[in-house]
């Protein structure tokens, strides 16, 4: 198990890093700015994207990337500090064509799109002309179970209608979104209930933003704060696409929806990372020129505390993370349930850190912390928002749970050999 980063990867970093100094950075009070005033995406964006692009810093995050298409073709485990980089600058990944959900659903297109599909959909994508959204998540069932999902599909000739109700769709309120990739029920599933085929009744259809019956309600505030990509209510009422939109086969997007959170799930704990160090970073800092009561504030134990706890915490999901990207780049040679458990485990250890590290940095702060002048009000809603996005904390704890109960079945009685039970202290084996 090796966590190096190839060289290729490090220079990238380098390379990144100082794209971000020399023009992201110069250009954030502006961007604020000009959401602030709803103008989005800001007028140089476009520009930034460009420059980003003829730099080479273009779709770092897919390593399948054929020869013709636009990217760096890295490993997950070499993207993996690539998106810590990003994660300190929210905005930041769009310049770079590595924002979520366009990520995911590119991820998608790339392992199950029809060559039709990849025409329209994935290309575009990949050229960062459109946006796209994944929407999953409805108000009326729990979907933190991806089979209560009620939104349904049906065959009618050649055509698939859609009916129901999505929420929290994020990236569909975006001027250049154009595609939602939505999971639906099959309708001639709807009344089956049968355990065993829970996993086959869904299917992903690619519907067009614009296709008459989809009606975007309302950009749901998170926090009290509007995204402005958005995180939408999406009313889906008699939309009909030709059968071709269908994505993989009928009853395949279960499968599909697991496949593509692993890669994705990395992405978000790294750039969840990044902020964390950014945090710990200003932190640090305010701590050193602040003083209270003839004390600066890095002289009090407590403070200090904070910061070595923070540090500690940082490291350790570092390299937990990226032990999960290195199982997902072994693909088949790695164990899938340990991997999967894995990838559970990395969201739960991100949203905790996320929390506990920005709230310390805040408590440095002061009222400061609460204010829109530093990231760290928005950095503290994005984590509290992450113990439930991609999944509650408590669902990926039971599948954590389940691995290790299963794991313990194969072996169960082996324990028993670590006893020193008196019946044990009377009968010591022999040697010969």
């Amino acid at each position: 198990m090796d966590f190096a980063h190839t060289p290729r990867a490090q220079a990238l970093r380098q390379r990144l890093d100082a794209f971000m100094q020399r023009y992201l950075l110069p250009h954030n009070p502006a961007w604020h700015r000009s959401v602030h005033d709803g103008v989005y995406p800001p007028p140089f964006l476009d520009d930034l994207k460009a420059l980003a692009r003829d730099e080479g810093l273009w779709n770092l995050f897919l390593p399948g990337l054929k020869d013709d298409e636009p990217g760096t073709r890295l490993s997950n485990l070499d993207y993996a500090p690539l998106a810590e980089s990003m994660g300190r600058l929210p905005w930041a990944a769009e310049v770079f064509n590595c924002s979520a959900p366009d990520t995911g659903n590119i991820e998608l297109l790339h392992r199950f799109a029809s060559d039709a599909q990849r025409s329209q959909w994935l290309e575009p994508l990949l050229e960062g002309r459109i946006r796209s959204a994944f929407a999953m998540s409805e108000p009326d069932v729990a979907s933190s179970d991806p089979t209560n999902l009620q939104t349904t599909v049906r065959r009618d000739g050649d055509q698939l209608v859609l009916n129901g109700r999505k929420w929290f769709i994020t990236g569909a309120a975006h001027p250049h979104c154009r595609l939602l990739i939505v999971m639906c029920r099959n309708a001639d599933a709807a009344d089956s209930s049968a355990s065993d085929d829970r996993h086959h009744q869904h299917s992903m259809v690619l519907v067009p933003l614009d296709t008459p019956g989809v009606q975007v309600l309302r950009n749901i505030a998170v926090l009290h704060h509007h995204a402005p990509e958005g995180h939408c209510e999406i009313l889906l009422q008699g939309v009909r696409v030709p059968e071709s939109h269908l994505l993989g086969g009928w009853g395949e997007g279960f499968a599909m929806a697991q496949a593509r959170l692993g890669p994705g799930r990395v992405h978000h704990c790294m750039r969840t990372i990044g902020q964390c160090e950014l945090a710990l970073s200003l932190a640090t800092e305010r701590a050193l020129e602040r003083q209270t009561f003839g004390r600066y504030l890095a002289d009090y134990a407590n403070v200090q505390d904070w910061i070595a706890e923070s540090r500690i915490e940082i490291d350790q999901a570092r390299l937990l993370v990226l032990q999960t990207a290195w199982l997902l780049d072994q693909g088949d040679a790695a164990d899938v349930g340990r991997t999967r458990a894995q990838v559970a485990a990395i969201k739960v250890v991100a949203a905790r850190l996320q929390t506990r590290v920005v709230e310390r940095a805040m408590q440095v702060f002061g009222a400061m912390g609460l204010s829109p002048d530093t990231p760290l009000a928005q950095f503290w809603s994005w984590g509290r928002a992450l113990h439930l996005m991609d999944g509650p904390d408590e669902v990926h704890l039971r599948s954590v749970a389940r691995h290790e109960l299963a794991q313990a079945r194969t072996r169960m009685g082996e324990g028993s050999a670590w006893f020193t039970t008196p019946e044990q202290l009377q009968a010591p084996p022999r040697i010969r």
